[in-house]
């Protein structure tokens, strides 16, 4: 399998790479079609003789078939083109009432037919269309130093807006937000900040990050975010510095919690997503180590009716990937629970999904895990020695048996997610050991320092819709 070494995120299969493995649907996308029929040609100009009448009438036909779908997705991709008149984006809506959950914390709008990841922007009550000048303004022209976090997608930058109009407003001042800058590269990063607008657009609840607006203006597309002062889960497991001190036991715990949480409301009736990129990079916490989820590029609605399962091209993280979504672009609420396994473990013991600077055997954290997950005596060895002791064995080792269940090859024997946060509720205890970010230090983190500048942080890898 080839990884794509800017995103580290699992390729885009086409027949090319496995004909046999192509999920249903998938073969009518041109950049599917076109390998193949370039090979034909290529068969027929250098050994013609092979090409018997009824081969060679299938090969024109499938030339003609190719043309005429190259025709129908360039259309297809112009009507992804929303025009914008300065104040507003024109897009298309489809019809869906609101619905309300039993929390007053939660709000959905019910599921559309087709998915959220395709066509238009989905009108929403809960987000601001931006102007392109109004984030330059914010974002002091988008300046290097503004900078939050760099990856695939783009650049995100640091930002101030009021905290009622959401009027850009001087650094220093107002509310802080994160505002994620699109590359200007192709359509699928188009439709992953669709996808993106479209599910954060229509949920609210508190384990899912606040997409507070968005701005489509011509070329530019840009996402504008809450700010998480504490970063990713990533960060805190595995960077070194002062910035990033080991996490105790119930923080763990606590940040497991809420983002089973926010993967459980998910896979709820109503909303009916499965996440499809779940990992520590993902996971932003608050200035309570509150978890929220972020980064919906990926997902996808789930199955309908009397599906069993959506198929889809294989996306994702190398390392979080279920085996069978991996082997059959099947995709299920169990494949998100496998990558949730994968999250555990990673706060069990500290180390990376993949790490390859471990020695030889265990750069495949589930596979060097597993041998000692299940035996008693040995799941010691596992966890994160900087936990130093501080945590109860008992839990520790249902929290290790838990991990192994949702780690299970067959999606049939893994637990759902309510029954993951279940098991997480029980084993949380009382949390007595969480530090609050004192009134200085959240000025200090939201405001900058006391000479107008910019606390520096180092910058994450992924995610980055923080300090």
């Amino acid at each position: 399998m080839i990884i794509n070494p800017n995103t580290n995120r699992l390729p885009f299969p086409c027949s090319i790479y496995s004909p046999s493995k192509i999920p249903k649907g998938e073969h009518n996308h041109p950049a599917c079609l076109g390998p193949e029929l370039i090979f034909l040609v290529y068969q027929y100009f250098i050994h013609p003789s092979i090409f018997k009448p009824k081969k060679l009438i299938s090969f024109f036909l499938s030339l003609i078939d190719f043309v005429l779908m190259g025709l129908c997705w360039s259309n297809r991709i112009k009507s992804y083109t929303c025009s914008y008149t300065g104040l507003s984006s024109k897009c298309g809506s489809r019809n869906g009432k609101t619905l309300s959950s039993s929390s007053s914390k939660v709000s959905i709008v019910s599921v559309p037919q087709t998915p959220r990841s395709e066509g238009e922007i989905l009108q929403s009550s809960n987000l601001k269309t931006f102007t392109f000048g109004e984030l330059k303004t914010a974002t002091r022209n988008f300046r290097p130093d503004s900078v939050l976090g760099e990856g695939g997608f783009g650049s995100v930058f640091k930002g101030w807006v009021d905290e009622h109009s959401l009027a850009a407003t001087r650094p220093g001042t107002g509310m802080v937000i994160a505002v994620k800058r699109l590359n200007q590269e192709g359509f699928q990063g188009h439709r992953e900040w669709l996808a993106e607008i479209n599910y954060l657009g229509q949920f609210q609840h508190p384990n899912l990050v606040k997409l507070i607006g968005y701005c489509l203006e011509d070329e530019h597309r840009l996402l504008v975010y809450e700010f998480m002062p504490r970063g990713s889960m990533e960060n805190h497991l595995f960077r070194r510095g002062s910035h990033f001190q080991p996490l105790s036991w119930n923080i763990r715990m606590k940040v497991a919690l809420g983002a089973a949480r926010g993967l459980a409301f998910l896979h709820s009736a109503d909303a009916k997503v499965i996440y499809r990129d779940f990992k520590t990079s993902n996971i932003l916490l608050d200035s309570n180590y509150n978890a929220k989820l972020s980064d919906f590029g990926l997902a996808r609605d789930g199955p309908t009716g009397d599906n069993s399962h959506v198929s889809t091209r294989v996306m994702g993280t190398h390392g979080y990937a279920a085996p069978e979504y991996l082997a059959t672009g099947h995709l299920t609420p169990k494949s998100d629970v496998y990558s949730f396994g994968v999250v555990l473990l990673e706060m069990l013991s500290g180390r990376r999904a993949i790490d390859k600077n471990r020695p030889s055997g265990q750069h495949n954290l589930v596979e060097w895990a597993k041998p000692y997950l299940t035996n008693k005596r040995r799941v010691f060895r596992v966890l994160d020695t900087r936990l130093e002791g501080q945590y109860v064995p008992s839990r520790a080792q249902k929290l290790a048996n838990h991990a192994l269940q949702c780690l299970a090859v067959e999606p049939k024997f893994r637990p759902n997610m309510d029954e993951v946060v279940m098991v997480l509720e029980q084993l949380q205890g009382q949390v007595k050991d969480i530090p609050k970010i004192s009134h200085k230090e959240h000025n200090l983190k939201v405001h900058g320092d006391a000479n107008g500048g910019q606390i520096a942080y180092p910058r994450p890898s992924a995610s980055p819709l923080y300090a």
